[in-house]
Order: structure tokens, then C-alpha cells, then sequence
């Protein structure tokens, strides 16, 4: 019994001691795995603190692969960036634009007409392009100078004031008023002139042409012109008759063509025909005379006188809005040529009738001596 009790107690021993280095074996793994997760947590916050202070000191650069406007400017601070495509810029900006309005020309550049680039802009986006990547995938683009392939554009902002402006100022070049036509005396001398159209630039459209140029990058660009009509063409002038005392002669007109040319009688001594422009009011045919001056010249004679030969007016007459003048046919043929009326003109039976037919009412009469 004895020696069953102390084999018992010895292998109770035994065991203990077993149990014993059993956990001192897993006490010195843990410590050893605990180790080693100590030292890789230090190692890995060591290489992020690595990372961060990296990429905050290439922070300044842009990542390789950036472009703006199709320049390269991966690796270029902020400054450098803002050089380069500046200068990309001015090219544009400085280039030379031609615009063309009703034969006259004008060169001027997108920066004359307030045009500018956004260069800032478009660096700074280029340098945000970093900013979309994680930071483990920036460190990674910049350590190992691997392309990000990022296109950043170079936008313009024309000026719609700039371009207005300039379209005044050369509005002011082409605009050429249009011309009436002018059938009348100045002064008692006989004015003719012939209608002429004008023209302008038709600004809200040359506008509209110039920005979408500069938009385009167009280097050439032909501006709208509008026509002016004058208010008084020379077809529309109407009809006119000039009668011309120096020449005892009466000139007929459609417009600016001279369609007949008759001679006639004019205003004697006293009785001047008047001068000036007047205007045919009334056209009488076979007309009665009523005797204007019964007191003094016409004291000897009939207070009228009907239709047919004798008559003093003939078998036309066509009243003037000057009192008691009239152009008219007559039988002293004799007569024509001269100064024999009492401020009438006289013409020509046959010379009367034809000029009747071809006149209206409202016909301008012009008078010079």
C-alpha cells in the first residue's frame, strides 16, 4: 500500500512539472508573438509617418502623367506649372485674328478684345488630380514616377464688352449714310443728284461672329453689313419739270431721265415768270380764260374767253401753286422763244398737249433763271 502511495505521488509530481513548462513554453510564445507585433505595428507606423512626410514634401508637384492643354507638366511645382502654360496662353491670347467687313479689314488680337486664360485654374487642378488618390497610391505614382494619365483643360473667357467695344469703333469705319436722290434748287441753282444705298455693320451679328471666333480659334472672320436704302431713290423721285428762263426753255424729267425738252415763252418787262420751286396742282383741258387783270393790262379784254382758237391758253393748261401762273399752249406761235407773257410759260399747241398727257398732278416745277 505504501509503495502505491508513493508511485501515486510521483507521478502526480511529474505531471505538475509537465504543466509547469507547458506554460512557460506558451508564456515565451506569446511574449514573442507580442514582440513581433510591437515591433511590426513600430515598423508600420514608422513607414507611414515615412509615407506621410514623403508625400507631404512632393506635395508641391504634380504627379507624372498631368497634362493642361496638352503640355506635360508632371513634376512641375506650382510656379513652374503657371510659367509654362502661361506662356501657352499668350500665344493664344497674342495670336492674330483678321476680321473683314464691306472691303475694310481690321488685325487685332483675342487679348485687344479682352479675351483671358484661366491659367491659375488649370494649375491648380492639375495639382488636385493628387488629391482624388489615396496616399499610399500617390506615394506610390511619385516613388516609382508611374503616369497617372490625367488630360486638365486650358479654358478662355472672351469678353463680350472687349469685343462690343470694337465693333463700335469699327462701325464708325464702315458706316456710309445713304444718299437721296435731289432734284431741286439750292440758292437758284439747279442740284441733281443721284440716289445711293448705304451701309453699316450690323453689330448684335458681327458680335455674335467675332466670340464664336475667338471661341473657335479662328483665325479669320467676315462680319455681317446691312444695306441702307435712302428714303428718296432716284426712281422714286418722281417727276419734275425744270424750266429755264436764260434758255426760254422747258426740260421734262421721269426721276434722273430727261424724257422731253420743249422751248417756250417766259415773263416780259414787268411780269417776270416767278422763280423757284412750285408745284402742278391742277390740269385743265380745252380750259376756259378768265381775264386776271380786267384794271390794267386786261382792261381792253373779254372777262373770259371759252374754248377754241384765240384763247390765250390754248387746249391745255396746267395750273401752278403760284398764284396765277400756268404752263400752256398758244396760238401766237410766234411768241415762243421770247419774253412776251405776263409770267406764264407758254408753249406750243402741239408741245402743250404732249406735255399733258405725260405729267401728273403733284409734278414739282422748278423755275431758274
Amino acid at each position: 500500500m505504501g509503495g502505491t502511495a508513493y508511485h501515486e505521488t510521483e507521478k502526480h509530481a511529474k505531471g505538475s512539472t509537465r504543466v509547469a513548462r507547458a506554460r512557460h513554453r506558451r508564456g515565451r510564445r506569446g511574449w514573442v508573438i507580442g514582440l513581433s507585433l510591437g515591433i511590426l505595428a513600430v515598423v508600420g507606423a514608422g513607414t507611414a509617418y515615412a509615407a506621410y512626410r514623403y508625400d507631404e514634401a512632393t506635395s508641391d508637384r504634380i504627379l507624372t502623367g498631368v497634362r493642361i492643354a496638352g503640355t506635360d507638366v508632371g513634376g512641375m511645382s506650382r510656379d513652374e506649372a503657371l510659367r509654362t502654360i502661361g506662356q501657352q496662353a499668350e500665344d493664344t491670347l497674342y495670336s492674330s485674328l483678321l476680321v473683314r467687313a464691306a472691303g475694310h479689314s481690321w488685325i487685332v488680337t483675342p487679348a485687344s478684345l479682352g479675351m483671358t486664360a484661366n491659367v491659375e485654374g488649370a494649375v491648380d487642378r492639375a495639382l488636385a488630380v493628387a488629391d482624388d488618390l489615396s496616399l499610399l497610391s500617390r506615394v506610390y505614382h511619385r516613388l516609382r514616377d508611374v503616369p497617372v494619365d490625367e488630360a486638365v483643360e486650358l479654358t478662355f473667357a472672351p469678353d463680350r464688352a472687349g469685343v462690343e467695344a470694337f465693333v463700335q469703333q469699327a462701325f464708325g469705319e464702315v458706316a456710309l449714310p445713304a444718299v437721296n436722290a435731289r432734284f431741286e434748287l439750292v440758292d437758284g441753282d439747279l442740284v441733281t443728284r443721284r440716289s445711293r444705298t448705304g451701309q453699316e455693320l450690323a453689330t448684335e451679328g458681327a458680335s455674335k461672329r467675332i466670340l464664336r471666333a475667338l471661341e473657335r480659334r479662328i483665325g479669320e472672320v467676315e462680319v455681317p453689313v446691312r444695306t441702307l436704302e435712302p428714303a428718296v431713290t432716284s426712281a422714286s423721285l418722281g417727276q419734275t419739270i425744270v424750266v429755264d428762263i436764260s434758255e426760254n426753255h422747258l426740260y421734262f424729267y421721269e426721276g434722273m431721265k430727261l424724257v422731253k425738252d420743249y422751248p417756250v415763252a417766259t415773263g416780259s418787262g414787268g411780269y417776270p415768270t416767278p422763280l423757284g420751286t412750285w408745284e402742278i396742282v391742277e390740269k385743265r383741258e380745252n380750259p376756259t380764260w378768265y381775264n386776271p387783270a380786267p384794271d390794267t393790262w386786261g382792261a381792253d379784254l373779254p372777262a373770259s374767253i371759252g374754248p377754241g382758237p384765240g384763247n390765250p391758253l390754248g387746249t391745255r393748261a396746267l395750273n401752278l401753286d403760284a398764284p396765277g401762273i400756268r404752263i400752256h399752249g398758244t396760238y401766237d406761235s410766234f411768241s415762243i422763244g421770247t419774253y412776251a407773257t405776263h409770267g406764264c410759260i407758254r408753249m406750243l399747241i402741239s408741245d402743250s398737249e404732249e406735255l399733258f398727257e405725260l405729267v401728273d398732278v403733284g409734278a414739282r416745277v422748278l423755275i431758274k433763271a
